[in-house]
């Protein structure tokens, strides 16, 4: 497919469904409180012995709103990907996760300390009251104990112990936890059923975020997978660990995925089948063929690098604002490093660029770690861009994204400098671990060149 065949959107196309989104989302908070204040909430705060309880029910209220926010964040809607970006969304999500969290703490310990307040009743013995004997607390209780589970495993040093396919796994508890608060809020919830605009309101926003997830997380990409029937056609090796999933199919353009995107991948390859994972595509994408390159690790990269030609696969997306629509001027500086050249080789194939426009930079640890090299230099001699190889051992003792080498004689950002003419003036497009694009960034804004010219997509599980 040549750069021709794909769309190109202006750079900000996503700042009105951005403004919308963010403006809809914060609308509902207020709701929220808005319906505590006409339920008599702020009269209630000062009145003696419902002050906590009070307190409480806004806390859990807000908590509640913000976790099924938290919920259509991630349900993958297309137009909020679009205008968000799926790295983006996952900040959002995390952070509207840990903030209701905190939320739904407060509110179980000031309903237990306004409860127990007037009959001086311990903390634990009121607490284990309010389980057993309220309507639906024994499974707001387990949502609870679920939810404190995801919370627990989403902190980054748990994170780093944990699998990718375990921790996502686990991660789709929160949906149940999600679920099992449904009836605490229905039949304990006083501003749910003592007001009609309270019940429709929270009827209509739990039916959002449940439609939502049937509809896009679960019903597209069935739609999708049946419309394109795609399937394993062949599983190349193309270094040490490497390996590079051609799949066929019906009617891709119809997919409409762009260079640097990514879409998360099922094969249907026995256990371990339902695992999604997220792979960027390493070529442009063509009418009849998509291709993911990835690094194997553990016992799932073992599976899909043994997948026999004629596999199934379920197909989610394409996700991802790493495109050419955020591109601003003529010339382009790519960089790389390690498994992250994915995207960048198909932004090297399918961008459009004239003859010494485009520069790309390729960091490995080592010459064998430079996958896809042969088909890069073909590109780049085809098409007159230049690629500049940086294979090397990281300097010890500091971040940088340089070689040792290199960084013996010279700084990071006078690096950047010496290797690519006309620095300031160009769009760069990251893809690399996140403490080397860190290092990069840093080294660009030192060069003078504008944050709005940098782009990248950081991603942390």
């Amino acid at each position: 497919m040549t750069p021709d065949r794909f769309p190109l959107p202006r750079p900000r196309d996503g700042v009105l469904g951005r403004a919308v989104t963010a403006a809809l989302a914060c609308a509902t908070v207020l709701v929220v409180v808005a319906l505590w204040v006409s339920a008599g909430g702020p009269a209630a705060l000062g009145a003696d012995g419902t002050g906590l309880v009070t307190a409480a029910r806004l806390a859990g209220l807000v908590a509640a709103d913000l976790l099924l926010l938290q919920v259509l964040a991630m349900a993958r809607m297309p137009w909020v990907e679009r205008a968000w970006g799926q790295d983006r969304l996952a900040r959002i999500h995390r952070l509207l996760g840990f903030t209701s969290f905190w939320l739904m703490a407060a509110h179980v310990a000031l309903v237990v300390a306004g409860y127990a307040a007037p009959t001086g009743t311990g903390a634990l013995a009121q607490l284990a009251d309010l389980v057993v004997r309220y309507p639906g607390m024994l499974l707001a209780a387990a949502g609870t104990a679920l939810l404190a589970l995801v919370v627990v495993l989403s902190v980054r040093a748990a994170r780093r112990r944990v699998r990718y396919e375990n921790w996502h796994l686990l991660h789709l508890y929160a949906y149940l936890g999600v679920g099992l608060a449904v009836p605490h809020q229905l039949w304990n919830g006083a501003h749910f059923v003592t007001s009609a605009t309270a019940s429709a309101y929270w009827w209509t926003l739990w039916g959002a975020a449940a439609a939502a997830l049937a509809v896009f997380r679960i019903g597209r990409p069935l739609w999708l997978s049946r419309r394109h029937r795609l399937t394993v056609a062949e599983v190349r090796h193309e270094a040490s660990d490497v390996y590079s999933v051609y799949l066929s199919g019906r009617s891709l353009e119809r997919l409409a995925a762009r260079p640097g995107q990514f879409l998360t991948w099922r094969l249907r390859t026995g256990h371990g089948w339902s695992r999604a994972h997220p792979f960027s595509l390493s070529e442009a994408p063509r009418a009849d063929r998509l291709r993911f390159t990835f690094r194997a690790a553990g016992d799932d990269g073992a599976r899909l690098a043994g997948a026999a030609p004629g596999t199934a696969v379920l197909i989610e997306g394409p996700f991802g604002t790493l495109t050419e629509g955020r591109r601003r001027g003529e010339r382009v500086l790519l960089m790389a490093a390690g498994i992250g050249i994915t995207p960048m080789r198909a932004l090297l194939e399918g961008m459009r660029y004239a003859d010494s426009e485009l520069t790309l930079i390729y960091r490995a640890r080592s010459a064998d770690e430079l996958v896809l090299r042969d088909e890069i230099d073909a590109i780049a001699a085809e098409r007159g861009a230049q690629v500049i190889y940086l294979p090397g051992p990281p300097p010890s003792g500091r971040a940088s994204w340089l070689t040792a080498e290199l960084a013996e004689r010279y700084a990071d950002h006078e690096a950047l400098t010496e290797l690519v003419p006309e620095l300031a003036v160009r769009d760069v497009f990251l893809c690399g671990p996140p403490p080397w694009m860190a290092a990069v960034r840093a080294a660009l804004r030192a060069a003078g060149v504008p944050a709005r010219q940098i782009h990248d997509e950081r991603f942390g599980w």
